[in-house]
């Protein structure tokens, strides 16, 4: 394996050979030191996340000279770049295609909905290897928004880090969502989608009706007095209570916090446009509370970023009984339910988020844990397939109308310029001013590099 001067200098600071101030002050040459440590390009990220896999060879990566039984149903459109093309499915991303990249050759893998979506939310895969409905762990990553709670501190935000509408689970919840060995104080402020209202609501700003606000402060009050006693103070500090209670209490007097949760307070064309009117689909089947959600999601999303929160993750998760993990009937789900409202909602996204002047410095990531098989089976449908897949990104500095990598005449595999998810970890990190190969540790004092790819470099002007 051949490794680069740059991977190896990093490496050995990251073991303490170096520190971060000698690979900066010289070991690194002048363009490098600049790329690797610099100010913050962005100040916000958003994951979209479709659970269960898209098909890639049904949006993205067309493959229109295929055979049959790999290219299907869809034909490909034209979009705003030249020699550029996406499904009929996507007539939204089409229109925006020059603000958004695409990578064409993510891969891994895990071929399991659980250990594939742990790596693509933590860029770890799970010290538990590839398998469905396990449990946390000490060793277990933290998602990325918690890592970032953890290494900027500086962030003046009643919350760095949210996640919604729900926590997803396939048997059990996926533990990939959370504080992962940083503790329970880097969990997500987790905001709740109710279906039938397409409102939303969170629990940390519930207050018991015996418990008011200033009896909450006394109690906290009371828990510095006693945290002062040092056989207390290490026992707390251990498990977090602490820093649990302090954020538990600055949620509840969050205003803007709370404010963002009140989507209702947009006009009713700024919540169409994300897809929140009940609408007749292709088929005339007609998906009320699913085009509603699926919408509003996203529009909470850039509300939250407005409010100063620093990094969201939105689940898309068998939303209404719709699924992305597509085994049977593919074309139908991708075409009747699934890709309109995702279309729709993503590109409204960009689009709002451009108009409101906040692009720029919003890193905005459409992903699923994998792709979809090349060959159709005899379902009509495609099955898991972490060898090749395609994600889109857009803002934060990424070049608009460029495709990264290249995968092969079928789909199946990257032939040029191979992604993983630890990459994209790096990306991201990277983007909020945070060295990627920074060391952090689990609690019982384990060292981790905190991404182990390397920063897309290509995808951004500066």
């Amino acid at each position: 394996m051949t490794i680069s001067r740059r991977t190896w200098l990093q490496g050995i600071a990251s073991a303490g050979y170096l520190t971060n101030a000698d690979v900066v002050s010289g070991i690194l040459n002048a363009s490098e030191s600049e790329i690797l440590i610099g100010p913050p390009k962005i100040r916000s990220c958003i994951i979209v996340f479709y659970y269960g896999g898209p098909s890639h060879l049904d949006m993205f990566d067309m493959k229109p000279g295929a055979p049959d039984n790999i290219r299907g149903e869809f034909k490909q459109i034209s979009t705003t770049v030249p020699g550029t093309f996406v499904s009929e499915l996507l007539p939204e991303h089409a229109k925006i295609m020059h603000k958004i990249s695409v990578i064409r050759s993510m891969h891994h893998s895990n071929r399991l909905h659980d250990s594939a979506s742990t790596e693509s939310l933590t860029g770890r895969q799970s010290p538990q290897g590839d398998r469905e409905e396990f449990k946390p762990i000490p060793q277990f990553y933290p998602a990325y928004g918690a890592a970032l709670a953890m290494l900027r501190s500086q962030i003046e935000c009643d919350v760095p880090f949210a996640a919604l509408p729900w926590v997803f689970k396939n048997v059990i919840p996926v533990p990939c969502q959370w504080g992962g060995f940083l503790g329970k104080a880097y969990d997500p402020f987790q905001v709740i989608g109710e279906v039938a209202k397409g409102t939303y609501s969170a629990s940390a700003f519930d207050l018991p009706a015996d418990l008011p606000i200033l009896r909450l402060k006394a109690r906290q009050d009371l828990l510095k007095s006693i945290n002062a006693h040092q056989p207390l103070r290490s026992v707390s500090a251990k498990h977090g209570f602490g820093d649990h209670m302090a954020k538990a209490l600055e949620l509840m007097q969050s205003r803007e916090l709370s404010k963002a949760l009140r989507i209702h307070e947009e006009s009713d064309a700024t919540r169409a446009a994300y897809g929140f009117y009940d609408e007749k689909l292709p088929d005339g089947t007609r998906e009320i509370s699913g085009h509603q959600l699926r919408g509003q999601n996203l529009l909470l999303a850039r509300r939250l970023v407005e409010a100063g929160v620093a990094f969201v993750n939105i689940y898309d998760f068998r939303q209404q009984g719709q699924n992305w993990d597509s085994h049977n009937d593919n074309f139908t789900e991708h075409k009747n339910r699934l890709v309109p409202p995702m279309d729709k909602s993503f590109a409204a996204l960009v689009n709002d988020l451009e108009d409101r002047g906040l692009l720029d410095s919003t890193l905005v990531i459409g992903m699923g844990e994998f792709g979809r098989t090349p060959k159709i089976n005899g379902n009509a449908g495609r099955d898991h397939w972490p060898d090749c897949y395609s994600i889109t990104i857009a803002g934060g500095g990424v070049k608009g109308g460029y495709v990264h990598g290249a995968s092969d005449h079928i789909g199946a595999y990257p032939v040029e310029k191979a992604v993983t998810p630890g990459d994209l970890a790096a990306t991201i990190y990277w983007r909020f001013g945070v060295n990627p190969y920074t060391e952090i540790h689990d609690q019982t004092g384990r060292p981790h590099r905190l991404a182990e790819g390397s920063p897309i470099y290509e995808l951004f002007d500066s």
